[in-house]
């Protein structure tokens, strides 16, 4: 029984993380897309591009969807809540 928890933990956990990666790049794109330069630097270019990596493919399901409204992009809105609302109802199942 206990490893059901420890496993329902650990996907709660990723689950976490995951939904901050994606925060982070809203953050990323938004500074990005204001104008703001990014001076070349390999540490925050590796950055950038593991953002981008980690998080695109789930976006990506979000945004064929049409959630934009003008320059507004609500995709990872909700892309967060898919998340957030499936993870519960995953770790409920694993260690109900």
């Amino acid at each position: 029984m206990q490893a059901r928890q420890q496993i329902a933990d650990f996907v709660s956990a990723l689950i976490w993380v995951y939904t901050l990666l994606i925060f982070a790049w809203i953050i990323v794109s938004l500074v990005l897309s204001l104008g703001v330069r990014v001076p070349y630097s390999r540490p925050v270019n590796a950055v950038l591009d593991f953002l981008r990596d980690v998080t695109e493919p789930f976006l990506r399901i979000f945004r064929r969807l049409g959630l934009q409204i003008g320059p507004l992009d609500l995709s990872p809105m909700v892309a967060i809540l898919v998340l957030q609302i499936g993870g519960q109802l995953l770790v409920s199942l694993i260690a109900p």
